[in-house]
């Protein structure tokens, strides 16, 4: 393998620097809406990341093409700034990178700052252990924020959110979704989302707020990658299958019911277009209940 270039030295050096010391922590709201730039040398990088692994590393040429941005003038530009590095906080100071290493990258090399950033509180152990603990049911259905809750363009969404908080939050709720998780609750099951994106979990609860929709759990973050992560979420894991008798995991194309209660698991296939989608989803769990003997038909 061929020797380290300077700057795979000076990541290396950073990650040595930091091991053991940075300790994520919640930023505030304010330093969350208002904290928008930060000078590279306040961003650390991720040691949990591809990026940072001498058998990977970073890609010169995607650095470069950053760098070549920076010297014609063109980073300061409207579509740099409206995909921020997405940083979490951590003790004693600065930031840990999630994403956009290779920008913080190119700013390292031509030490250039400040860097556009998003602060963002992502779920952590400790955090499920408390939603774990508020639990007010022993059954859970859980959707995916980002394959099954947000939609894309063209799909039929939920009517946005007046103004200023259409500026705030910007995803599309998927028609329906908001009834769905309503009619949910009132059959007793805890609602949890998940996404794989650098949500804040504050973020996400309050923006369903607007819709009158009380998640019970919210874990954001699941694509981090690293031993630390992949331990955490095992721990996790076996905190929800103990909390949980019963979980319903609803996707676009059908119901899977696992858990403790259910051997072996059970699929149901939802066969419906769009506009009738969430009827057939109320239609199967509330199939589900009462062949279970656990409600009357709300429907």
């Amino acid at each position: 393998m061929a020797g380290k270039t300077q700057f795979e030295q000076f990541i290396a050096d950073e990650i040595e620097k930091n091991r053991g010391r940075l300790v994520p922590v919640k930023a505030s709201l304010a330093e969350r809406m208002f904290v928008r730039k930060a000078h590279w040398k306040d961003l650390h990088p991720n040691p949990d990341d591809e990026f940072c692994f001498p058998s990977i590393g970073p890609n010169f040429e995607i650095i470069s093409n950053y760098e070549q941005m920076i010297r014609e003038g063109r980073w300061a530009s409207k579509a740099i700034r409206r995909d921020p590095i997405t940083v979490e906080k951590v003790l004693p100071k600065g930031y840990m990178i999630l994403n956009g290493h290779h920008r913080w990258g190119a700013a390292v090399k031509m030490n250039y700052s400040p860097l556009p950033i998003s602060i963002v509180n992502l779920t952590h152990e400790t955090d499920v252990e408390r939603m774990v603990a508020r639990s007010r049911h022993d059954k859970r259905v859980t959707l995916d924020l980002d394959e099954l809750v947000f939609c894309g363009d063209g799909e039929a969404a939920e009517p946005s959110l007046p103004f200023p908080f259409s500026r705030w939050y910007t995803q599309h709720i998927r028609r329906g979704i908001p009834a769905l998780l309503h009619y949910l609750s009132k059959l007793d099951y805890d609602v949890w989302a998940y996404s794989a994106s650098y949500y804040s979990y504050e973020y996400i609860r309050a923006y369903f707020r607007h819709y009158s929709v009380r998640f019970d759990g919210i874990i954001t973050g699941m694509a981090r990658k690293g031993k630390v992560y992949e331990a955490a979420n095992r721990r996790m894991s076996k905190m929800l299958y103990n909390q949980y008798g019963e979980t319903l995991h609803i996707d676009r194309d059908a119901i899977l019911r696992t858990g403790r209660n259910v051997k072996p698991y059970e699929v149901y296939r939802i066969e419906a277009g769009e506009d009738d989608w969430v009827q057939a989803v109320m239609k199967i769990v509330d199939g589900l209940d009462r062949k279970e003997g656990r409600n009357e038909s709300i429907l």
